[in-house]
């Protein structure tokens, strides 16, 4: 088969490297795969920009500038419907969405995309759901047409209230529009059928996989050993892309951590990989050994199985590939009990699930993981198996080679 990719990013951020991974999978399996992505990549014959030309780029941008002065979001950039032309676009037999927010694709052309194509989108986060969130987290607005928006700073912010407007149009476009969902979670599938506006799509679960010969438990002697972390200390790793954002929960770690100072069996250090990183090494009263964002999947697998545990304090998350990564490399997670989480943290088997936003319960879960060393080692057998069994990459391509053919044959 011939599928064609639609992603913000090429194996960077949460959906990019979950679209770069559903992308090399099928290549491995003998399909013609590539991606269109927001910007131009270097050494990937495979992958290039959505836009195209300069020209093009200075359209979208003049386009994204004017919708964005009127919270319009991504309604309207001209190589979205240049698109349609694209030798890629033409040649695909199925085409593959992922994030649709962030200036690079816009949903509007989704109607007639969808008639000259059978597509295929991947629900990464609510977005397609909603009148402008990525989460919603208590909200249900977006059940009813939003509205009076309690969360216009959350990313993509909006600078007016236009979400009811957004809503309706996204209602409009998507009666247009014949898309097949996919849902990571079971979390996600819910809403979906939920929503007003995408519930008359059908909707597959596949879950997110992953390379299990490189997400793989490695020796922790040697695995500290390359990162120059001690052998004697305790490791609790926390990793984000963006390590400060609200999202992501880090403020609770930092409550975490300080409740726990001084008070398991052995002394701890607090790892932290991302975005400002090095922030961190005041902001606790721990040890902190800081590593800026990692891009490289070997040198993740190298943080996760030097660590004891991984904490996720995420407050909203669909089917987190932080969470799954963990487990394949044997490190049980402490994590908030959010979205689809709960799906690969589950109590007492891979790891700990805390109340949201309970400092205090995310400490407990961790010193309770942290006290145990044959907990710890139990749990660590049986993320590693339920990795295997749920997660790997070659299931996943499986899936969605189902999946595509039932849609192909459906056009």
């Amino acid at each position: 088969m011939n599928i064609l990719h639609l992603s913000t990013e090429y194996n960077l951020g949460g959906s990019g490297r979950a679209a770069y991974r559903i992308h090399s999978s099928l290549i491995q399996r003998g399909h013609i795969s590539r991606m269109l992505v927001s910007g131009k990549v270097l050494g990937a014959p495979d992958a290039g920009p959505i836009w195209g030309t300069l020209p093009w780029r200075a359209a979208d941008w003049l386009a994204r500038r004017t919708t964005d002065a009127l919270s319009l979001q991504y309604l309207f950039l001209p190589s979205s419907w240049k698109l349609l032309g694209h030798p890629w676009f033409r040649a695909a037999d199925v085409v593959q969405l992922y994030n649709t927010h962030g200036g690079y694709f816009s949903h509007s052309v989704l109607g007639v995309a969808s008639r000259r194509k059978p597509f295929v989108w991947r629900l990464s986060d609510m977005w397609p759901l909603t009148g402008h969130c990525c989460y919603s987290y208590d909200c249900d607005r977006w059940t009813t047409g939003c509205g009076a928006c309690p969360l216009l700073a959350d990313d993509p912010a909006l600078k007016t209230d236009r979400t009811a407007l957004l809503w309706r149009l996204k209602q409009r476009i998507y009666a247009r529009a014949n898309v097949t969902l996919v849902a990571p979670s079971r979390w996600i599938a819910g809403l979906a059928k939920q929503s007003p506006l995408v519930g008359h799509w059908p909707v597959e679960m596949i879950p997110n996989g992953l390379d299990l010969s490189v997400f793989r438990p490695i020796s922790r002697a040697a695995a500290r050993e390359v990162l120059g972390l001690p052998q004697d200390e305790q490791v609790v790793l926390f990793s984000s892309v963006e390590t400060h954002a609200y999202r992501k929960g880090g403020t609770f770690v930092t409550e975490a951590v300080n409740m726990l100072k001084g008070k398991t069996r052995k002394p701890f250090r607090l790892l932290v990989a991302g975005n400002r990183a090095r922030e961190w090494e005041t902001a606790v009263g721990v040890p902190v050994t800081a590593v800026d964002m990692v891009k490289d999947d070997q040198l993740l697998a190298t943080l996760y199985s030097a660590a004891d545990v991984f904490v996720h304090p995420a407050l909203a998350d669909n089917l987190p590939n932080g969470v799954l990564e963990s487990l394949a490399c044997g490190t049980p997670v402490v994590a908030f009990d959010v979205g689809g989480v709960g799906e690969a943290v589950r109590p007492m088997e891979t790891g700990y699930l805390a109340r949201c936003k309970d400092a205090a319960d995310l400490a407990q879960g961790m010193a309770r993981l942290l006290d145990d060393p044959e907990l710890r080692r139990r749990l660590s057998g049986r993320c590693r198996e339920i990795a295997e069994a749920e997660y790997d990459m070659g299931l996943q391509a499986k899936r969605f080679e189902e999946l595509y053919r039932t849609v192909i044959h459906a056009r």
